[in-house]
């Protein structure tokens, strides 16, 4: 096991087991306080370690970060060091943070500048996000939705010979607690012509994201082998929806205005090293996908998720669903091997989205489980509504409602969290 994932590791920075930021985890985000300007740092229990001062401070190995990338308000720099600077910069961090470790620990002036609460801190979207991708890549989801619309024949002929994704909108991807405007857009109803109004049937997506640290040509094709080099570290997505908007629009093309008001990702980025002790194997595929989409080992991920609801009247969240992101069934190499099998080229700071994670396959003739990622299938698409402790009951989202993702990988003793991505729900201009 790499050494920075050993369970008994401890730090002289104090927290609990329920913590999602131990120091075997270590994600890394973009933060700034007040008056200040953005740069990268690490999360440590209740505390950000703000690595452009490590690296001001020769703490830093610059053999293969050459310049303070630290001090930037974005972390495309740093994962454009590469793979051997990624692995490094994290056994380094590890080694300080670590309880018998005093280089900072018993250096009072030092840590006041550089371990900072994360309560006076402000996050920010961490890359500059070059390209987005949603893929639709689990197989409970796209039956279950495939059934509202089509009993007789859910999953389309292509789904089971390659990731099905589309090409999403950067400019509204948006950092947790960010607000959601309701949306416009045609919507239609029976026989009667499409009217522009805001949508009555706004929903979540619960999903999971990751970036690329590494271009590719070009032209070139990467192979599924080499996928792995490329993949920095994974994120938390919300891939807000209009389904009424999306109903009337997806044909031919796919969606389009029903999604791109407004993406949310969680601030921390969990590297992929970090989550090396929970990868498990996938299910299993049928048929046999094409040579060019068949990998090997592990790249599951057995990451649990879990959504809450919060209304207006509420006095605190939710919990309305628990998902697990290991039966996806297109995994992380097989999505970013496709995405470049027509010499499409990848860049330093690409965003690819699993698509819905939903646990269990359902029919509609009963309310369905609590183990799905969206309420077009918690609901049945508004047959069965959700009754909260408040009285009220939901469908879709409502004016007022947040909704909050949470996700973290289990240990003993301890988890990898990635913390939340939320957002609250804003009335129609």
């Amino acid at each position: 096991m790499n050494p920075t994932n050993l369970p008994h590791l401890r730090s002289w920075v104090p927290y609990g087991p329920e913590c999602d930021f131990p120091i075997q985890n270590l994600p890394y985000g973009v933060f700034s306080r007040l008056g200040e300007h953005a740069r990268v740092g690490v999360a440590i229990g209740d505390y950000v370690l703000d690595l452009s001062v490590l690296y001001d401070e020769g703490l830093l190995s610059s053999r293969h970060v050459p310049l303070n990338v630290f001090a930037l308000p974005r972390l495309n720099e740093f994962m454009d060091c590469g793979l051997l600077a990624w692995r490094e910069t994290r056994s380094r961090v590890s080694e300080i943070l670590q309880e018998d470790n005093p280089i900072l620990r018993d250096d009072t002036m030092l840590r006041l500048r550089a371990l900072l609460p994360l309560h006076e801190i402000r996050l920010h979207v961490p890359v500059s996000i070059c390209d987005y991708v949603d893929f639709y890549s689990c197989e409970q989801h796209a039956t279950n939705v495939g059934r509202m619309f089509r009993p007789e024949n859910p999953l389309l002929p292509n789904w089971k010979y390659m990731p099905i994704g589309y090409n999403g909108r950067v400019s509204s991807i948006v950092v947790s607690g960010t607000s959601i405007r309701r949306p416009k857009g045609q919507i239609k109803t029976g026989d009667a012509p499409p009217k522009y109004t805001a949508t009555k049937k706004l929903d979540f997506e619960t999903e999971v994201g990751f970036f690329t640290g590494k271009r590719s040509e070009l032209g070139k094709p990467i192979s599924i082998e080499e996928a792995e080099e490329y993949i920095f570290g994974l994120v938390l997505v919300n891939d807000w929806s209009a389904r009424d908007i999306q109903q009337w629009e997806y044909q031919p093309l796919g969606p389009f205005l029903s999604k791109s008001f407004a993406t949310s990702i969680s601030p921390w980025v969990v590297s992929w090293e970090a989550l090396e002790p929970w990868r498990v194997q996938g299910p299993k595929q049928e048929p046999k996908p094409l040579p060019y989409l068949r990998s090997k080992g592990k790249w599951g991920l057995d990451l649990q998720l879990e959504i809450a609801l919060k209304t207006a009247k509420a006095a605190s969240p939710k919990t309305i669903s628990k998902v697990n992101f290991k039966k996806m069934y297109w995994n992380m190499a097989q999505q970013l091997a496709h995405q470049a099998s027509n010499g499409t080229n990848i860049q330093v700071g690409d965003l690819y989205a699993s698509g819905t994670v939903s646990g269990d396959f359902c029919d509609g003739s009963s309310p369905p489980p609590a183990t799905l990622g969206c309420l077009l299938e918690l609901t049945w698409g508004g047959k069965f509504p959700i009754r909260l402790e408040t009285g009220e009951s939901r469908t879709f989202l409502e004016d007022g409602d947040t909704v909050i993702i949470r996700g973290y990988c289990l240990g003993d003793g301890y988890r990898i969290g990635f913390g939340e991505v939320s957002g609250t729900i804003l009335p129609a201009l």
